[in-house]
């Protein structure tokens, strides 16, 4: 008879007791009550925050943006076919982050951070929120370095600064990303990393691009950050915070960054269709009433961090479409109004065969010649003015009214400097070179040549520069700035070049 010895059981029944640890596992759910056209209403999520992640079905995230008394609006980062009403949705406890991290570096990445160039995995170190407060003003220092652009108008006239947010403005198809892809170019012998976001863009144009930046050895430095026109519009909406965050690493690590916004129109287009979606009351132009709050607590973000912070360094450039060049629109006045100055992009100049077609009169750096070496502020403080007042003076010509020999005297140099700044897409220029040529243009030593000669005499006589007085290039790099000695070699240079330079009117004769 089998007999059962109540200690032993007591005592088992103590043991199990003794190890037994309490766990509550406490997930917070809600419900889908809505869905349709990327966004869903969510019933049940009360302790959820704004900007949070939520886990979807079929491994889809969502981003709480609406917070009604019963029920939470959040977007999706994926199709809304694979989810239906009465689906479960999960509280993350997080809110949106991106991978961040030099293995990002030559990589092509979507909204989330995440690979689309067929190169496997990208194996980052961290995450970094995608929205985070902007630097306050003790963090800050003034800028002081430039950002050789490469691009002769831009570097001379309308500098850009390490720090600085400059917003290069202008309709279609008028060169706005041209400018863009020639100032990552010309990143290549200097320290800064570049970050292109590409934002509501044909895949076949950010194809293009990134074709252009292999080519070019630019790809090296650079990180490109795609929402395509063919993506969500939630994606569109993250991707230039993503591209921000990545920017920020390098920044807060003591290194200069660049970042590209390519386009924040499409960007505004993307919000405003969210806002809408999620029945948020429309305001001009049917955005809804923090547009203004989304690019300033964006572009806010770029700055040149002070000493104790290391002295990293942000610069933003965001790109912003018109429509017939009117800069008084909604979205290009608030942009005008953040950024630390503009690129103007004429279509008439365009037409006309500028190139870059950049109207002086309205581009403007409010940073101005501390972003300039003195070498460059020295040679092209006139050349704005000269520029500005050629613009002046031509429209009176254009009446055929008798002009007296000082205004002629002016029309003629303000053609010979338009041809100067006159530049092809893909061949950004050193500074030193640069200088020397505009050098020549300022001080009236080209009056004589032909208008249609000065673009062949530039290409020449910076050819004889190279070959034959490559130590006043190195000069001019060195120094950074106009001695007596550079001014009086280079002045002996460009007359000792003309001396042999054949003009097209002496090759007809």
């Amino acid at each position: 008879m089998l007999k059962i010895d109540s200690k032993e059981i007591s005592s088992i029944i103590k043991k199990q007791i003794e190890r037994f640890r309490k766990e509550i596992d406490i997930k917070k759910t809600g419900t889908v009550i809505e869905i349709g056209d990327g966004i869903a209403q969510i019933y049940g999520l009360e302790d959820v925050m704004a900007g949070e992640l939520l886990f979807f079905p079929n491994n889809i995230y969502g981003l709480v943006l609406n917070l009604d008394e019963d029920i939470v609006g959040a977007v999706l980062f994926g199709p809304d076919k694979y989810i239906k009403e009465g689906d479960e949705v999960k509280a993350t406890g997080r809110v949106a982050e991106v991978p961040v991290g030099e293995a990002l570096i030559s990589r092509v990445v979507n909204a989330l951070g995440q690979p689309i160039d067929g190169k496997g995995e990208i194996k980052t170190i961290g995450t970094r929120q995608v929205d985070v407060v902007a630097p306050g003003v003790v963090d800050r220092q003034p800028v002081k370095e430039p950002v050789q652009t490469g691009i002769k108008a831009i570097d001379s006239m309308i500098p850009i600064g390490r720090g600085q947010r400059e917003l290069i403005i202008g309709d279609r198809q008028t060169g706005k990303s041209a400018i863009c892809i020639d100032t990552i170019i010309n990143q290549k012998k200097s320290d800064i990393i570049c970050i292109y976001v590409a934002i509501g863009q044909k895949n076949s144009e950010i194809a293009r691009t990134i074709q252009i930046f292999e080519e070019k050895d630019a790809l090296e430095y650079t990180i490109v950050v795609a929402a395509s026109a063919s993506e969500p519009a939630p994606l569109q909406y993250l991707a230039p915070y993503c591209g921000m965050a990545m920017a920020e690493y390098f920044r807060d690590n003591g290194r200069h960054a660049l970042i590209i916004f390519d386009d924040l129109t499409k960007h505004a287009k993307s919000y405003r269709q969210l806002s809408l979606l999620l029945r948020r009351p429309p305001g001009r132009e049917a955005y809804p009433g923090d547009i203004f709050y989304l690019h300033s607590r964006l572009l806010e973000r770029a700055a040149k961090l002070s000493d104790d912070l290391g002295g990293g360094s942000l610069t933003a450039i965001p790109v912003v479409e018109t429509q017939a060049g009117d800069i008084s629109a909604y979205i290009p006045t608030n942009l005008i109004s953040i950024t630390d100055g503009q690129i103007y992009l004429s279509t008439d100049l365009f037409h006309q065969g500028v190139r870059p077609a950049i109207n002086v009169g309205l581009s403007v750096s409010r940073v101005g010649g501390n972003a300039q070496i003195e070498a460059m502020k020295s040679v092209a403080g006139r050349l704005r003015l000269d520029m500005s007042q050629y613009r002046e003076k031509e429209a009176f010509a254009q009446f055929g009214t008798e002009l007296d020999r000082a205004t002629q005297r002016q029309l003629d140099r303000g053609r010979r400097l338009v041809e100067i700044l006159k530049q092809d897409q893909l061949s950004p220029m050193d500074v030193e070179e640069q200088i020397a040529i505009i050098f020549a243009g300022v001080r009236g030593l080209l009056d004589e040549i032909p208008c249609e000669d000065i673009r062949r005499f530039e290409e020449e006589f910076l050819n004889f520069l190279r070959d034959k007085k490559k130590n006043i290039l190195d000069s001019i790099a060195s120094e950074k700035k106009m001695t007596d000695s550079i001014e009086r070699d280079l002045y002996q240079a460009v007359t000792e070049f003309k001396g042999f330079f054949v003009t097209s009117k002496t090759r007809e004769e």
